[in-house]
């Protein structure tokens, strides 16, 4: 079993895809020949250049492929009052006596800088299917955790900003 994905990243993906084999690709193969047209290419940086930028294309297409094709597709609906994909969640930190919002999203959109949690990390396992004012135990390993709180909840379903993640 591959990546879980939601109908939304399968979509995001596949333009990805596209933009990369039509515009990408076509961009890749002409800087190599331009390149090579430079002459001798054992010393030819360019022409290094263009051939490493061109795998590196054609390696993220067959990467994103492949990801497609061993994918788990999940809804991102989710019930009334409870957490899920692509809510945005408030939570209280009880030791830290602190509150942060996230926005629970799948793993390839995942970026914890921004505020965006993946589901199958330990604070988006603990929290998915859980309700407002819920005290749930987020377990890092088999000796540490702590609690949070869940303060509100909100169904944040528009995630044109949300960026698939590079490898």
């Amino acid at each position: 079993m591959g990546e879980t994905l939601t109908a939304s990243d399968v979509k995001k993906i596949e333009e990805e895809i596209e933009y990369r084999k039509l515009h990408v690709r076509k961009e890749a193969i002409q800087a190599v020949k331009e390149a090579r047209a430079h002459g001798d290419l054992s010393e030819n940086f360019e022409y290094h250049a263009a051939k490493k930028e061109k795998n590196s294309n054609e390696s993220r297409i067959h990467y994103l492929e492949r990801m497609l094709k061993t994918a788990n597709i999940v809804s991102d609906d989710s019930k009334d009052g409870e957490v899920g994909l692509n809510n945005t969640v408030e939570v209280y930190f009880e030791e830290d006596d602190e509150t942060e919002v996230y926005k629970l999203v799948t793993s390839i959109r995942g970026n914890s800088m921004s505020g965006k949690i993946s589901i199958e990390s330990p604070m988006g396992k603990a929290l998915l299917g859980k309700k407002e004012g819920d005290r749930v135990y987020v377990k890092v390993n088999e000796n540490t955790g702590y609690y949070v709180v869940i303060r509100s909840i909100q169904n944040t379903t528009d995630d044109a900003e949300d960026r698939i993640r590079g490898f």
